[in-house]
């Protein structure tokens, strides 16, 4: 991977271990509706004035139906389906099991036509990541009355995360991704809109609850999305989800130190498994196309640039 590559990585790995914590304190205060519909509002209405600006929501529109199927299997499901779980659940737990996103993009791509194909060392790297989740499940979850039902909601979520960036790859890849990101947003927050409306809370939410929600809209949302497009752009679909594999050390850390919650036996077994099998599944691979030097400009430069040779490698 190369150096560009690994600081997109670390960073959206950061990114994207922290709103397993907002989403914990965000759903003691509101219903899960109501976060998925304020996190999404948030994001379309700081990308979407942008996006319209340069001209970048047009493109995008010509591409409706890939947008439409980007938005309910990046969104609209997943991100219910999680913020209910994490109603059952902790965030440690919710972060960790996440980690089997790299294995279920493994499977898509063996039964797809993607030139990002599976190795041995990659195969062998997400089998160890996933015997880590599998000690996560059977020890934390054993005799847990309420969580399995949870896990199911997690373990869907996963499926809608390894099939969002096979999405972008294929049919989303040439196009301006604020546009793309800004309008999934949007649809997504008309989606939950009489849902939320139907939820909302009697009284105004305690400011703990309100800053989480910020939280999930400016940094895990608007910030994360423009991260991701450029991680897939620079890797591939399936290596980007193994970025999985380091979510839940943030998400652990955060919440045994913020939230009090317990390192369980389960963690103490699936973690160090979780993080070898990131080593292995991203190492000892051949370095990926270079990237040209006019990709040096702003991220919506380096996106755009990048994603042409992305797309020609891919068809």
């Amino acid at each position: 991977m190369s150096r560009r590559g690994w600081a997109l990585f670390l960073a959206l790995s950061v990114i994207w271990g922290i709103p397993y914590l907002l989403i914990k304190v965000a759903v003691d205060g509101v219903h899960p509706s109501v976060v998925v519909f304020l996190r999404t509002l948030i994001g379309a209405a700081l990308l979407l004035p942008i996006a319209a600006a340069r001209g970048q929501l047009k493109p995008v529109l010509r591409r409706w139906r890939p947008l439409l199927l980007f938005t309910a299997v990046e969104i609209t499901a997943p991100w219910l389906l999680l913020t209910e779980a994490e109603r059952k659940v902790t965030s440690s737990f919710a972060g960790l099991l996440i980690a089997v996103v790299p294995l279920v993009g493994a499977v898509l791509a063996l039964i797809s036509v993607s030139s990002d194909r599976l190795s041995r060392d990659r195969l062998v790297g997400l089998l160890v990541g996933f015997a880590g989740v599998a000690a996560l499940l059977g020890i934390d979850l054993h005799g847990a009355h309420g969580q399995a039902l949870a896990a199911v909601f997690i373990l869907l979520t996963a499926v809608g995360y390894a099939l969002g960036p096979m999405v972008v790859a294929r049919a989303l890849s040439d196009v301006p991704p604020m546009g793309v990101i800004a309008l999934a947003l949007g649809i997504n927050a008309v989606i939950y809109l009489p849902f939320a409306l139907h939820d909302a809370p009697s009284r105004t939410p305690a400011a703990n609850v309100v800053w989480s929600l910020i939280g999930l809209g400016v940094l895990c949302t608007a910030a994360a999305f423009l991260v991701f497009f450029a991680l897939i752009a620079e890797v591939g679909p399936q290596r980007a989800t193994v970025i999985t594999y380091l979510n839940p050390a943030i998400a652990i850390l955060l919440g045994v130190t913020l939230r009090g919650e317990k390192f369980t036996a389960g963690m103490a077994i699936g973690f160090p498994l979780v993080l070898l099998g990131c080593w292995l599944a991203t190492g000892r691979r051949a370095a990926p196309q270079a990237v040209p030097e006019a990709l040096v400009g702003d991220l919506e430069a380096t996106y755009s640039g990048a994603v042409r040779g992305r797309d020609e490698e891919l068809t």
